[in-house]
């Protein structure tokens, strides 16, 4: 066989994927869903960047294309925290749904998130729709019911939540375990695990009560699933096929579709009197009832095979959307399956996690009147900056930055002059190019070429890459004015200077097309400034899109400096906010129950010196340890990763308690643990010797 012959079956392997991709998505509509924001606060930026501004700039990209899409969100109104806050404030869960859905909604509106209906899973067709989804399932035999012995609260007279319970951890014996999961070692837990549980809502102990539940056994839709992610969608992102990935591999297990609790959807079945449907049952058939509402041929976007469905999510539901969801959308037996799951990471604010408990975020609905009518400037920071494949930080100074250094200085920048000038010399009026030269032409084909990667970054999900990308339009705009310099040559080559404004303006309009998926506002002013009507998609990459004579109005500035006075009021207000935290944390814990001298002397606590560390995969909190105890040498899991590196411990001396039983964390057996000191900020430091001491010293 040829070299040449070999090459060319060698290129059409490489292709193959992408062409079978393209095959694939050739679908005859689209139908895009966003994690429904829970209607106990307002959203934040986070929220923003993970999930509303990348759907919604997939979903206006769409419907330039001219292709059948809609946009579905609303309101997740049920579970155990709408209950407590309506508890706290003396109000109806109710009466706390409608404030924040409401707020939500607004606050959509405003910032140009265009959903096609923004619902609430507490209306009539929600709940129609959530107990006729379970009632199927139910006849098909689809649960297993179950009794067992659940917490409950005897004073507050409720059955908890796994989160608002904490305790001792089984595994590596810290305080303050919540029902759900350790966070000083980072396992996974039943409620029913923890050692001495107590309930976050009286501070009460808890009892064990029996109480009936229906399962969904996902153990059994694990083959389906396997194949189904592991095996047809290898396109999706690596963060979201990783973390499928790791929990197929480590088996499922039945989950309860059912909770006791009065605020919900009622479970539609005899002997559940007192329960509701599970809010994570729940919440997703919430995008089936939106769709319901809004148009009678809702079917034709959940069930015909020609239509594709798009989840914009979070991190945090992942396995919801890629698992769970589509486990009760197979046994069901009529919807389609999820295409695609792009979800992002998580956005930090400060180099600090965004905490709504502890206000540490920027909220959506302040911004909007913080910053009036400055909706793309947090859009493009959002795109610009966004955590597609590892957490981002959110700063102040960032959000100046590209503001004026970018939108400002480029885009706005290249609009202003090429209308200024066309203004000033042709009275706004499009001239006719001459002859092109070189450069022209250069700067002419750059423009179909650019279009095209910001379409295709657009299609693949890489929202950031897309708005660089869109931005590097206005970067060959204002290089090719600064290039020819049209003020120059205005005395010297009129004919010269008409190609070259032509050619901005070609430019000009061509970004009013493209910057509309991303800065909507900004677009429309761009189209009124140059008196053209929005465009289809496919106008884009084209340079005959202004005529010649066509008349152009009075340019405005397209953006505004933002002053570091401005910028230091936001500061100031998180400087407040975080002086009010530390200030709550500086209680210190509550001492213990007193326990014997006998119990004491039981712990063997030794003095040990760390001859390894490194980090344990797929985790953020654990680092796996070699230490010699002066009896041997063991291996230590320690939940201590947030707040030291391991090649900063090596060599450390530390206190550890070696006669702990051994426990297996993420699959690595820990044998003892390794004393810390928490200050009220929660930062850990270790409990060491003040001098070097031998390897297997008693502390007494």
């Amino acid at each position: 066989m040829s070299k040449i012959k070999c090459l060319v079956i060698f290129v059409k392997l490489i292709k193959m994927p992408l062409i079978l991709m393209e095959q694939k998505n050739n679908f005859k509509r689209t139908l895009v869903t966003t994690a429904l924001p829970y209607a106990n606060g307002p959203v934040h930026v986070g929220h923003l960047a993970g999930v509303y501004v990348p759907a919604d700039i997939y979903v206006r990209y769409l419907r330039m294309k001219g292709e059948d899409v809609i946009l579905i969100g609303g309101s997740d109104e049920h579970g155990v925290p709408i209950t407590l806050k309506a508890k706290n404030e003396g109000v109806t869960p109710q009466d706390i749904v409608d404030k924040f859905h409401g707020i939500i909604k607004r606050s959509f509106e405003e910032f140009g998130i265009t959903f096609d209906i923004y619902s609430r899973t507490t209306n009539k067709t929600h709940y129609e729709t959530a107990s006729g989804f379970f009632k199927t399932l139910y006849d098909k035999g689809e649960f297993i019911e179950k009794v067992t012995e659940q917490n409950y609260d005897e004073e507050a007279k409720q059955f908890l939540a796994d989160r608002y319970i904490t305790g001792t951890c089984p595994h590596c014996k810290s305080e303050g375990a919540y029902g759900d999961q350790c966070e000083s070692c980072g396992t996974s837990l039943n409620a029913t695990d923890l050692i001495n549980p107590k309930s976050t809502i009286s501070g009460g102990a808890l009892v064990l009560k029996e109480t009936k539940h229906w399962y969904l056994p996902l153990d059994k839709h694990e083959p389906f699933l396997k194949k189904w992610i592991l095996e047809e969608h290898k396109e999706w992102k690596p963060n979201v096929y990783g973390q499928c990935k790791s929990w197929l591999d480590m088996g499922l297990q039945p989950r309860a579709v059912s909770r006791d609790l009065n605020w919900g959807v009622p479970v539609p079945v005899e002997g559940a009197e007192g329960k509701v449907l599970y809010v994570w049952f729940d919440a997703p058939i919430g995008y089936i009832s939106a769709t319901k509402e809004l148009t009678p041929e809702w079917e034709k976007y959940w069930k015909d095979p020609e239509s594709r469905m798009v989840h914009f999510i979070g991190k945090d539901n992942i396995v919801f959307h890629c698992i769970v969801f589509p486990a009760m959308l197979k046994a069901e037996g009529s919807y389609i399956l999820p295409d695609n799951v792009p979800s992002n990471e998580f956005l930090n604010l400060e180099g600090d996690k965004i905490s709504t408990s502890r206000n540490w975020a920027v909220w959506l609905h302040e911004y909007l009147v913080d910053f009036k009518d400055k909706q793309d400037v947090l859009r493009y920071v959002l795109t610009a900056n966004a955590p597609e494949t590892k957490d981002n930080d959110f700063t102040w100074k960032d959000f100046q930055a590209r503001n004026n250094n970018e939108l400002v200085a480029i885009l706005g920048n290249f609009v202003n002059r090429a209308l200024v000038l066309t203004q000033k010399y042709y009275n706004g009026a499009v001239p006719a190019p001459g002859e092109f030269t070189d450069y022209d032409k250069e700067t002419i084909a750059e423009i179909p070429a650019i279009v095209k990667r910001v379409e295709r970054a657009l299609d693949h999900y890489k929202f950031r890459e897309a708005i660089k990308e869109a931005m590097n339009l206005a970067r060959l705009g204002n290089k090719y004015l600064a290039d020819s310099e049209p003020w120059k040559l205005i005395k010297t080559d009129e004919e010269r200077v008409k190609t070259i404004m032509n050619i901005a303006l070609q430019i000009t309009a061509n970004l009013a097309v493209l910057m509309e998926p991303f800065l909507p506002f900004t677009a429309k002013k761009m189209q009124q400034m140059i008196n053209l009507d929005s465009l289809k998609w496919d106008a884009c990459g084209k340079t005959d899109l202004l005529l010649v004579g066509h008349l152009t109005n009075k340019p405005e500035l397209l953006f505004a400096k933002i002053e570091d006075e401005t910028i230091q009021v936001q500061l100031d207000k998180l400087a407040k906010t975080k002086e009010v935290n530390d200030a709550a944390n500086r209680e210190v814990a509550p001492v213990k129950d007193d326990i014997s001298f006998d119990d004491f002397t039981k712990m063997d606590i030794r003095v040990g010196t760390i001859l390894e560390a490194e980090k344990v995969a797929k985790t953020k909190k654990l680092l796996k340890l070699l230490v010699d105890t002066g009896i041997d040498k063991r291996t230590v899991v320690s939940g201590i990763a947030e707040f030291f590196t391991p090649e900063d411990i090596i060599g450390k001396q530390v206190s550890i308690l070696v006669n702990l039983a051994p426990r297996k964390i993420r699959g690595i057996e820990s044998q003892g643990m390794i004393l810390m000191a928490e200050d009220a900020n929660g930062e850990l430091s270790f409990i060491m010797p003040d001098k070097e001491v031998k390897p297997g010293s008693e502390v007494r």
